[in-house]
């Protein structure tokens, strides 16, 4: 038993329920595509200067998360906002990442789909000033990522709402990075609550306006679209985008809060995951997923609700901070030997919220070794003068 913070700001005891899910890969196909978003891990010894620079990655540890994401039936989505892109990781790194990524995946047993991120974060925000520098630096990281084997994921950049693009530009630029994919991609709709540079994003602050024009550039390029993915943390706009998608094109909810009535769908249309979340609650994830393949909804739903007020935690505002809690439960599960991330970014949050993030674990059955996270929520504790 473990004396914890809580809002309030009361110490008060708390005793682990004891009935974690034990990680495992499904025992039949999943009927939705679910790429989990991961983080990466810093190594303590050799990082220097971790505020300025590129990270020292801990590159087992990063990996095996990744393997035990793949264990369980999942996909990966890599090098990605999870992976603290432009928040810790630059683009040296990403790809360094990318392509050990890729190697492993090619030999894992699972044979798990792997999408990457490509940006334009090479390259200095001021420098790119046109839309031909932009689309030089997004393909040069689409070609870094297709060479390494992995499906392109067409990251928001930071540049298009930086020099006023309009939907006239987003729409040249796009149809082009399009046209010289070599297979299907993966859009990207990630709102300001994630990044406020993004704000603006589709060349209008109006979600509807944005909307029709992403939807425009979807239907004049449907052949390579595999899907968008949208981190909105709006409900009822997915349904409705979704509802406009050609039949071919996916819905890939980043929807950190809602993904549960989302993932299941309407009876009509249902969206697919790429969620920075499912990396954090990965066994329940597996496990609802292939209770909806059974067609067993109340398994799916008694897996999934308890998830959900994590899930809120873990994205509470400032969102953006929300891979603190991510590495924070992987290092609970002892998916990696520390806490520690790029930048420092482990002291984004404050203790109340990581003594939250591990009562609500708890009560979701997602602390796959309840010893070892109550160790480690201990340490953690003592060194914020707790306990």
């Amino acid at each position: 038993m473990l004396t914890l913070p809580t809002y309030e700001g009361m110490l008060a005891p708390y005793e682990l329920s004891g009935d974690p899910l034990t990680p495992r890969a499904p025992e039949i196909a999943l009927t939705r595509t679910a790429f989990a978003a991961a983080h990466v891990v810093s190594d303590p010894v050799r990082e220097r200067d971790p505020w300025m620079g590129s990270p020292s990655v801990d590159w087992e540890n990063t990996l095996r998360f990744r393997h035990w994401l793949w264990d369980q039936g999942l996909g990966l989505a890599e090098a990605m906002d999870t992976a603290q892109r432009g928040m810790g990781v630059d683009w040296p790194t990403a790809k360094e990442l990318i392509e050990r990524t890729m190697r492993d995946a090619k030999t894992h047993p699972m044979k798990p789909r792997v999408a990457c991120g490509a940006g334009t974060d090479q390259v200095a925000l001021e420098e790119l000033t046109s839309l031909a520098a932009i689309k030089a630096a997004y393909a040069e990281q689409m070609e870094a990522i297709e060479a390494a084997g992995g499906q392109v994921i067409l990251m928001a950049s930071r540049a298009l709402p930086a020099i006023g693009a309009t939907a006239e530009d987003y729409a040249t630029l796009y149809g082009e990075l399009l046209a010289q994919a070599s297979g299907p991609v993966i859009l990207h709709w990630l709102g300001d609550m994630f990044d406020p540079a993004l704000a603006g994003y589709w060349g209008s602050p109006d979600v509807a306006t944005a909307s029709e024009t992403v939807l425009s550039i979807i239907a004049a390029n449907a052949a390579k679209v595999d899907g968008i993915k949208i981190s909105l943390l709006d409900k009822e706009h997915e349904i409705a985008f979704r509802a406009r998608l050609p039949e071919s094109v996916r819905l890939y909810t980043g929807d950190d809060f809602n993904y549960a009535d989302l993932i299941l769908g309407d009876g009509k249309r249902h969206s697919h995951a790429l969620l920075g979340a499912f990396a954090a609650i990965a066994p329940a994830a597996s496990q609802a997923l292939e209770a909806l393949a059974r067609g067993d909804t109340d398994t799916y739903h008694a897996l999934f609700a308890p998830t959900v007020p994590l899930s809120r935690e873990i994205f509470k505002a400032p969102t953006r901070f929300y891979k603190a809690g991510i590495a924070f439960l992987a290092w609970l599960n002892g998916a990696q030997s520390h806490f520690i991330m790029p930048g420092g970014f482990q002291s984004s949050r404050e203790i109340t919220h990581y003594a939250e993030v591990y009562r609500l674990a708890d009560q979701a059955r997602v602390l796959s070794k309840p010893q070892l996270a109550e160790e480690r929520m201990g340490l953690l504790l003592r060194l914020h003068g707790i306990g």
